[in-house]
């Protein structure tokens, strides 16, 4: 009986241990957008596969946004290293959106990509939410 009782103890762990990495993941606000706002849906790495030190790679970001705000740059976050903000190479207001930027590494084994942009709203330069992904270790 002690012994089912831990496995049970064990498999509920894991479970809420899952949960909670899926809701830490979800950076998203589900309210409406405010007029001027942009919000970052979700970031991806086209070729992550190819990502080498110290040569720039492509980052793509999907967004919403209530009308066209201008964006002023792109900043990221790689294993702790940074933020680090380069400019836009483009941007389309389709739905979703999408912003392109061109970053580089200096950190091998790298894994965590984290980004936000920076934008123009009401006259004053605002960050928008943190969304993030996984790369693989990224070599010498």
């Amino acid at each position: 009986m002690g012994r089912m009782k831990k496995s049970i103890s064990i498999a509920v762990l894991v479970i809420e241990a899952g949960l909670l990495g899926i809701s830490s993941c979800a950076t998203v606000p589900n309210k409406p957008l405010a007029p001027g706002e942009l919000r970052l849906l979700s970031v991806l790495v086209p070729e992550k596969e190819k990502i080498k030190v110290n040569l720039p790679f492509v980052v793509k970001i999907r967004f919403e946004a209530e009308g066209t705000p201008e964006i002023r740059a792109a900043c990221f976050t790689l294993s702790g290293d940074g933020p680090h903000c380069s400019k836009v190479t483009d941007v389309d207001y389709g739905s979703p959106g999408t912003i392109q930027a061109q970053i580089r590494t200096k950190n091998p084994g790298s894994r965590l990509l984290e980004g936000y942009v920076l934008y123009l709203r009401d006259g004053e330069i605002q960050p928008t939410n943190v969304v993030s992904t996984y790369l693989p270790l990224i070599p010498q």
